[in-house]
């Protein structure tokens, strides 16, 4: 994530830590890059960001793919996936900031399924940045939206209107949030998308 995109994710995960008191929620950990911006935004806060990653990296981190890192390859795995689970735990502990972070290792959905409790409030951002296919930035929005309190802020990473400048799947989330009533636009550094809730829905 560039440091412009930076600031403004950790810009606004301050509001909404200090405005609504609620823990906020990362989908797509990678190394922890911007869990930490998060971490800090919560622990001033007096709250927690919860992350949610498989840690096996997305389909550009994969061998053969443009944004493949030979160092972050686990070599316990007869496939040679990816296994960023230990680099993101130096991150956070290079930070000191491993007691604000709550990891989730487990596909989106299926984790999300597996917390419960469906809808409302659980969230004061939800911040994704998981997968970049169809499915799997569908996927993210649908599980976990709905659980983002009133008020409260959805981000969304590598948002780009032109096909030319990379994938689509989260441009078509941002216009979904958008084009459904329940959102209404904040802020925008580059691909990066700042909306708050304003009613019901997703």
């Amino acid at each position: 994530m560039p440091p412009d995109e930076g600031r403004a994710l950790y810009d606004a995960a301050t509001g909404a830590a200090a405005g609504l008191g609620l823990p906020l929620l990362e989908i797509g950990s990678y190394c922890g890059r911007s869990t930490i911006l998060l971490a800090d935004a919560a622990r001033r806060a007096g709250t927690v960001v919860v992350t949610v990653d498989h840690h096996r990296g997305s389909e550009e981190q994969q061998a053969g793919w443009e944004y493949h890192d030979p160092e972050l390859a686990d070599p316990e795995d007869p496939a040679g996936r990816l296994d960023t689970l230990p680099f993101f735990r130096g991150t956070l502990a290079r930070a000191g900031l491993e007691d604000h972070v709550i990891a989730v290792v487990g596909r989106s959905p299926v984790a999300a399924a597996a917390l419960g409790g469906g809808g409302g409030g659980r969230f004061g951002l939800v911040f994704i940045d998981g997968g970049h296919t169809d499915e799997h930035a569908t996927g993210d929005y649908e599980s976990w939206v709905p659980r983002l309190a009133e008020g409260g802020l959805l981000v969304i990473h590598d948002v780009f209107p032109d096909p030319a400048e990379g994938g689509q799947a989260p441009f078509r989330v941002w216009r979904r949030a958008v084009e459904s009533g329940a959102f209404a636009p904040e802020s925008e550094c580059r691909s990066l998308r700042v909306l708050r809730r304003t009613g019901p829905g997703c």
